[in-house]
């Protein structure tokens, strides 16, 4: 990446049920927005760069359903699953979020709010994910959740790079 500010990743909790992750690209919103959403974009960023993605699928309208599924090196299937609540190009999108195996999908799901929001040329995306409980924050973030999304907002920086 040309500016290492712009692999800046902030994790916070702002409150007992929830994550926020903000990331700044250097990249307009349109771009960045379509990256986030267009399925043929996030199979080239989403997860570890050692898994491969077996399922990437997104019909991108409220009421739509999205699907995500990794294969870690181990063989392990990594399936996350929702359905867009709204969404408004190239500012927003709110959608369910379940990370789809045991203890994870047996409750009500996480809702994610994410923003784009472009100055000068660069868009930082905000990701605002309230979760059921405390509890189920807290498995999120014990996860390796933090270094799993730092991972993957690089390499949608690096991908955003091809598409300048």
């Amino acid at each position: 990446m040309s500016n290492p500010a712009s692999s800046t990743l902030k994790v916070t909790t702002p409150s007992d049920r929830e994550i926020v992750i903000v990331r700044a690209f250097d990249a307009p919103r349109d771009l960045v927005f379509e990256a986030w959403t267009k399925p043929e974009h996030v199979r080239h960023w989403w997860g570890w760069r050692s898994s491969t993605m077996v399922h990437c699928e997104a019909e991108v309208r409220p009421g739509g359903s999205w699907r995500y599924v990794t294969r870690e090196e181990n063989g392990v299937e990594v399936p996350f699953t929702g359905v867009y609540q709204e969404v408004t190009p190239p500012e927003r999108v709110v959608h369910t979020e379940v990370y789809d195996v045991e203890p994870f999908n047996s409750g009500d799901p996480a809702v994610t709010t994410v923003t784009f929001d472009e100055e000068d040329g660069r868009t930082t995306v905000t990701a605002t994910t309230l979760y059921p409980t405390k509890e189920v924050r807290d498995m999120v973030l014990g996860s390796g959740m933090e270094d799993g999304a730092a991972e993957s907002y690089d390499r949608l920086a690096e991908h955003l790079e091809t598409l300048a």
